[in-house]
């Protein structure tokens, strides 16, 4: 596990890799949309709590029920996109955790009185576990379009209801184009975001 990955490996998942607006036709398999799933989950979480969930818009019908609760701006982008990925979190995880962390026999006693531990490990995890999702996703050739344009409690009482689950955000996939691309933005150089201590 030393070795460092190759340039070409780095540039795809992150040094060149673009947030797509624009999707050709091309269709992504459930085959695919599996492989992503099982990449990611290998990703760390707090006590392997592993608190993320995903449903994945294929169909016409599906994504009919998730663009009336996007934006506007973001309505088009998500419809023309082969999936739509409802990144979400349980807030029921904890129940796995006797089988996800063997090795803390105790670690669902921590959240069973303690609702703001649940939301904050949740929160946090799933949010993790959406990232190593589109990583996943970009390793595998294919393109993200991550979108926080959209109204959560219509998405969650749309997809959610009488569940534990909770919308984070939305992330279309597929292969890309460059509509609707901007020229890249820059980021924060290393000494305005970070420190060595």
């Amino acid at each position: 596990m030393s070795d460092r990955l190759p340039d070409a490996s780095l540039d795809q998942v992150f040094r060149t890799a673009r947030t797509r607006n624009g999707w050709t036709a091309e269709t992504i398999t459930e085959a695919l949309i599996r492989e992503i799933y099982d990449t990611a989950k290998w990703g760390p979480t707090s006590s392997n709590c592993c608190p993320g969930r995903f449903v994945f818009l294929t169909s016409e019908e599906a994504k009919a029920r998730l663009a009336p609760h996007m934006s506007s701006g973001n309505r088009a982008r998500t419809l023309a996109a082969p999936v739509n990925v409802i990144l979400a979190y349980d807030m029921a995880f904890f129940e796995r955790l006797p089988w996800l962390a063997p090795h803390s026999p105790n670690a669902r006693d921590w959240f069973t009185s303690n609702e703001a531990l649940v939301k904050e490990t949740a929160f946090r995890n799933g949010s993790l576990q959406a990232a190593y999702l589109m990583i996943a996703a970009r390793a595998l050739g294919l393109d993200c379009g991550p979108m926080s344009g959209v109204k959560l409690d219509g998405v969650n009482a749309e997809f959610f209801a009488g569940t534990t689950w909770e919308a984070n955000f939305i992330c279309n996939i597929g292969h890309g184009t460059d509509d609707h691309l901007h020229p890249r933005a820059p980021r924060l150089d290393f000494d305005e975001a970070c420190r060595v201590l």
